[in-house]
């Protein structure tokens, strides 16, 4: 019986481990199926993505003035989502929308419920934004990548606009940055600011409608409206203008200009253009030559000439003798008529330079904007600049012989052909021109490059490197040829299209004047004879002088030096930011 009984229950335990240990094998099988189930899988996905979104975004932080308000939500980013933490950060530091957004992405990984939560709130800031993160957080309920996706609509969303995202606009911050001045800027009580250089040095002044800058070595520029005329000063040794409006012919207005320099008055016509809402102003022939003079001017002589200028022993040519010679032949007169224009440039810096230095020993004033280093610049330089070499001597000659080419055309077309023609609504103006990229200073300018401010005067030479102004009204140019201490050859950076105008008008005037000191000496010192050399009105008469000019001027002056009065008062009471 007890041996019946044993045999009994080694069955019973034999069946209960029959029964127990498969259950057991089921259930370490299901345990495994759990550790290795998708969901937490996801995390894992997103981390190595959100490793890549502050490597896109590195810049961003440059982008943004004030990321004050990015760094108190890259707090509520940090402990939100579990692996997505990285991401978010990359979020936070894309901009004021996108940073709440980067808060949907952060938690996007609990689910889209909370994503949509999320850019709910973005909605706030940037409704785009919240749009485009939507999207991303569904991405990112059901595949890693959709969170990459998310980081890359962050950097669309920083601005709001468009896919160039952080980057792009951290690479213009990086340039404006370049581009802008040293220095403070002061704002003026009254309204209006000013820019004061680290050596306490007034850059710039814009109160009440005027407009005042100082060269780097010195010079001052007024620019003002008075009674309707334009009014503008360009310091001592240089002819100041009043311009006025003067007729209209066929849709395009004109307008004169009264010249003033040591009570000499001059005159010439300008015609308007309007570029992008502003107004600019090109120089207009008042007269022509026959079409035979200007076809003789730009081809080929029958063989090159020999020409000797007799600037041996002046000053001038002494003092910037390192840095131009002229040619020593010439093979057409368009090569004589750059190396007239070239020097007449220097000859002009140099007188300017010796009248404004005589001024500041007779008032010693830096309000002027001249400094005391410039004084030192009339005597010879022991520094060896870069000389003006001979390929911008023949990109200068090649923009002369499309100066002729063009002029030539308008003669040839007879009075009145050219204003007959009403003027575009945005016509840019001749400065603009894209075939038309050298340019020969003949003024006092500063241009900013690399952070650092330095100077452009007369006869250095600049290549525009863009067509397209800038919301400043400014395009790239490249420095090619340079004087004494001006900005270095190579650097590049922005000047005002305005400029570039002015310098494209003194180019054509002095051009015309050239063209005239070739007709009297055309058959001399070896010049071949020209063909007729009479001239012929253009369809725009010239203007009588303005006789109160002067006047104009001089009370200008007296307005700018008060004002920059004040702007040092006030300056040096510590004003500025």
């Amino acid at each position: 019986m007890k041996l019946k009984s044993e045999k009994m229950l080694h069955r019973w335990v034999g069946l209960l481990l029959w029964l127990v240990i498969p259950a057991l094998a089921l259930g370490q099988h299901n345990n495994n199926n759990k550790n290795n189930a998708p969901a937490p899988k996801a995390p894992a996905q997103h981390s190595a993505p959100a490793q890549h979104a502050p490597a896109q975004h590195s810049s961003a932080p440059s982008h943004s003035a004030a990321p004050s308000h990015s760094a108190g939500q890259s707090h509520t980013n940090a402990p939100a989502g579990h692996g997505n933490a990285t991401a978010s950060h990359g979020n936070a530091t894309t901009g004021h929308g996108p940073t709440t957004t980067g808060h949907g992405n952060t938690t996007s990984g609990h689910g889209n419920a909370t994503t949509s939560h999320g850019n709910t709130t973005s909605g706030h800031g940037n409704a785009t934004a919240g749009h485009g993160n939507t999207t991303a957080g569904h991405g990112n309920a059901t595949s890693g990548h959709g969170n990459t996706t998310a980081a890359h609509g962050n950097a669309a969303a920083g601005h709001g606009k468009g896919a160039a995202g952080n980057g792009n606009a951290s690479h213009a911050n990086a340039t404006r940055a370049a581009h802008t001045p040293p220095g403070k800027q002061v704002s003026l009580k009254g309204g209006g600011a000013a820019h004061i250089r680290p050596n306490g040095q007034i850059r710039s002044v814009n109160k009440n409608g005027m407009h005042i800058e100082h060269g780097v070595h010195g010079g001052r520029k007024v620019v003002s409206t008075h009674n309707g005329a334009r009014v503008v000063s360009n310091g001592r040794g240089r002819a100041g203008y009043v311009q006025r409006a003067y007729v209209t012919r066929g849709g395009t207005s004109y307008y004169s200009r009264t010249y003033v320099y040591n009570g000499v008055y001059r005159t010439g016509v300008y015609q308007g253009y309007n570029y992008g809402g502003y107004p600019y102003y090109g120089y207009y022939p008042a007269y022509y030559y026959r079409p035979a003079y200007y076809g003789w001017a730009y081809n080929p002589w029958p063989a090159p000439v020999a020409y000797g200028w007799g600037w041996g022993g002046a000053p001038w040519y002494g003092y910037y003798g390192a840095y131009y010679e002229p040619y020593p032949v010439y093979p057409s007169a368009a090569f004589w008529l750059t190396d007239y224009l070239v020097a007449a440039s220097l000859q002009a810096a140099y007188a300017a330079q010796v009248e404004a230095n005589e001024g500041w020993l007779l008032k010693p004033d830096a309000g002027d904007g001249t400094l005391l280093a410039s004084l030192l610049a009339v005597a010879p330089s022991s520094s060896s600049p870069a000389k003006l070499s001979p390929e911008v001597k023949k990109d200068l000659a090649e923009e002369v012989k499309a100066l002729l080419a063009a002029e030539q055309a308008s003669a040839g077309k007879g009075k009145g052909s050219s204003g007959g023609q009403a003027a575009s609504k945005n016509e840019a103006p001749p400065a603009l021109d894209p075939k038309f990229k050298t340019f020969l200073i003949s003024s006092n300018l500063s241009l900013v490059a690399d952070g650092d401010e330095c100077a452009l005067t007369d006869g250095d030479v600049v290549v525009r490197t863009t067509d397209t102004p800038d919301e400043d009204r400014n395009v790239n140019v490249k420095v090619v040829a340079s004087t004494k201490s001006d900005c270095a050859v190579g650097k590049e950076g922005p000047l005002a299209v305005d400029d570039l105008q002015e310098g494209y008008n003194h180019l054509r005037e002095s051009l015309k004047d050239g063209m005239g000191e070739l007709a009297k000496k055309q058959g001399t010192g070896g010049l071949p004879k020209a063909p007729d050399t009479t001239t012929t009105a253009g369809d725009v008469p010239p203007p009588e002088p303005d006789k109160s000019a002067e006047k104009t001027l001089k009370e200008q002056q007296a307005s700018a030096d008060q004002t920059e009065a004040e702007v040092k008062q006030e300056a040096g009471s510590g004003g500025g930011q």
